[in-house]
């Protein structure tokens, strides 16, 4: 298992000075609670680089959290609401020293898929993805395997069943994630109302209202844009910081860079100074975020049933009609989480513990059901800007939460004056890079079977996301299946045919293979002997044992041989043990072709009874 010390300590920034692989030995405890392993060895150096990148990162989520709670379709807070408890939980469970844990565009969507904008549905939705999230932690079901994005993914039931999500299938539903909610923004960024959020019709109703766009709020909107775009593209082209610089020039470039890494922060805040500077006179051009309720949310336990006008919704009643989102909430909470702390893990050099990572999102979302939070995971976007800050160990987390906590108490009445059009400006901006707008042609050049799930995930998504992460899963598995059913298989002529399996060899397969074999060595006029190359078969079945044995009779009864090659262990194994009647083997295929030709010196392994028994007995032994 890795260490909480490997996770924090071997990556840290140049700033950061200490080295925490000082202390070599971790107990259990500080497995469990990483921040035992590192903090006794805080620095003040840390506290400074920690302190910067918390101010930055929450700069950067105070603003997006009331623009994702617009895609979740609840009120602003419930954006805030989320966005705090995972700064607190992860500095005592976190083995990343980059990872936040808060809102995010795609979880936000998925929140609005399942509980209709209905703010207890997705409190209880929280608690439940936390429980599940927790009880696979604890039954440590995360095993990692580097298959998606370059990344980690969990391993076993459920984690096994993620395996079969491939990478096409994660780019199609992160493709129609993007344009779901960047569309899904264009009534706010145009100033349209009554836009229906289904996704179909929110594009026929846009197109058809399209003419009741309000100048002031498209002006606004464009104009955000344009401004986010700009300070992010000077940020990422920002030439790093020498010492031998000028002190002038160091402090004129951390003041460029801490605008440009909190641009969210200020487009936003001069997008509300200029809608309050119109309000002042009389005049309001834009459509405003409006009342969001003061104060911290109240610490209570989450709705197990909910009092409506036409009665009591019972818990049971909650949990049938979010349905499916019970099982995609959490499974691609986690795996957003755990492919952003394994991105940045490999690039950072250090390693995390993906068990534990789960029991840190779902402690995350078990505690914010009871402050009203939605589901939150791993946010690749502000923990880009939590590595990019310098930051050392999760404290900086601290910060984060915080400043969301003092902005929930003191700033929710600057808040009205927020035009929605700033807000959505924000959301486009932070999903325009999930539509990965080379993959097509990607996979194009590497493999075109793969566009077809990346195909059936993109566009049933636009449907219902359950639907599209099923229907392309499925296109997976079929074309997995049939590269099991019908391996390819590579034959090459001459006095001896020569027939090598290019994959592993399965029940399905054998039936495939056994025509190969009949049509290009039986099927001629003139019977030719045969090798069968067995070099790339690691295991068989017994279905493919009886399927060989048929074969080696087919050979017989046409007076020709067939013999095997580069039989691995558990292979010849399983051969030996069957007994099949005229199972021959060689080492080589030079062997095997002298022994065909009858050429003297190459003698099979068995040819006789008891002409191996030594080595027979302990193959079968072992």
């Amino acid at each position: 298992m890795p260490s909480s010390v490997d996770a924090l300590g071997q990556a840290c920034s140049p700033g950061c000075s200490l080295a925490l692989s000082t202390c070599c030995s971790v107990s259990a405890w500080q497995r469990r609670l990483p921040v035992l392993a590192w903090l006794p060895v805080y620095s003040l150096q840390w506290l400074k680089m920690d302190f910067i990148a918390g101010l930055s990162v929450g700069l950067t989520v105070v603003p997006q959290a009331l623009a994702y709670a617009e895609v979740a379709g609840l009120p602003p807070q419930y954006g805030l609401y989320s966005a705090f408890m995972g700064c607190f939980v992860y500095f005592f469970l976190g083995t990343s020293r980059d990872v936040t844990l808060g809102p995010t565009a795609i979880m936000s969507l998925l929140v609005s898929f399942y509980t209709f904008h209905k703010p207890a549905y997705a409190v209880l939705l929280t608690f439940l993805s936390g429980c599940i999230q927790l009880a696979m932690g604890f039954l440590r079901l995360a095993h990692t395997c580097p298959v998606l994005w370059g990344h980690s993914i969990p391993f076993w039931l459920p984690g096994f069943l993620l395996d079969f999500i491939s990478c096409p299938v994660i780019k199609g539903f992160t493709s129609a994630a993007a344009i779901t909610i960047g569309f899904g923004q264009m009534k706010n960024l145009l100033g349209l109302q009554n836009i229906p959020r289904q996704f179909f019709l929110q594009v026929y109703r846009t197109f058809l209202d399209i003419g009741e766009t309000r100048v002031g709020d498209a002006v606004l909107g464009l104009v955000c844009m344009l401004l986010l775009l700009a300070l992010k593209l000077m940020r990422d082209r920002m030439p790093p910081v020498h010492p031998e610089m000028p002190p002038g020039v160091q402090l004129s470039h951390g003041l460029v860079w801490t605008a440009a890494t909190a641009r969210n922060a200020l487009v936003v805040s001069s997008a509300a100074l200029v809608a309050y500077s119109f309000g002042v006179t009389g005049y309001q051009p834009f459509i405003l975020t409006g009342e969001i309720a003061k104060g911290l949310p109240p610490v209570r336990v989450p709705p197990f049933s909910v009092t409506t006008a036409n009665g009591t919704v019972t818990f049971t009643e909650m949990v049938q009609d979010m349905g499916a989102g019970l099982a995609v909430v959490p499974l691609m909470g986690l795996l957003e989480s755990i492919a952003v702390a394994k991105a940045f893990a490999s690039q950072n050099n250090y390693r995390v513990d993906a068990n534990q990572e789960l029991l840190a999102i779902g402690l995350t979302n078990t505690l914010g059901s009871l402050v009203s939070s939605y589901p939150v995971t791993g946010s690749f976007g502000r923990t880009a800007v939590n590595a990019q800050s310098g930051v050392c160990t999760p404290a900086g987390g601290l910060v984060t939460g915080a400043l969301v906590l003092l902005s929930l108490d003191y700033l929710t009445p600057l808040f009205y004056y927020i035009p929605k059009a700033a807000l959505a400006a924000v959301i486009i901006m932070a999903v325009a890079p999930l539509f990965d707008t080379k993959i097509f042609g990607t996979l194009w050049r590497v493999k075109r079977l793969d566009l077809l799930p990346l195909s059936a995930t993109f566009l049933l998504c636009f449907w219902e996301v359950q639907y599209g992460i099923l229907a392309g899963t499925l296109v997976s598995v079929l074309l997995l299946l049939h590269s099991v059913a019908r391996p390819k298989t590579q034959v090459s002529e001459g006095p001896v045919l020569v027939l090598q399996p290019a994959s592993g060899l399965h029940f399905p397969a054998i039936e495939a293979l056994r025509d190969t074999v009949l049509s290009r060595a039986l099927g001629a006029s003139s019977p030719c002997a045969a090798v069968l190359e067995c070099s790339h078969i690691c295991s068989i079945d017994y279905t493919v044992v009886l399927g060989l044995g048929e074969l080696l009779e087919d050979f017989h009864k046409r007076g020709v041989s067939l013999v095997f090659v580069g039989l691995q262990v558990p292979v010849l194994r399983a051969l030996l043990a069957a007994d099949l009647k005229g199972f021959q083997y060689f080492s080589t295929l030079e062997e095997a072709e002298k022994y065909l030709r009858q050429e003297p010196g190459a003698e099979p392994y068995n040819i006789c009874e008891d002409s191996v028994p030594e080595h027979k007995a302990a193959l079968l032994k072992a």
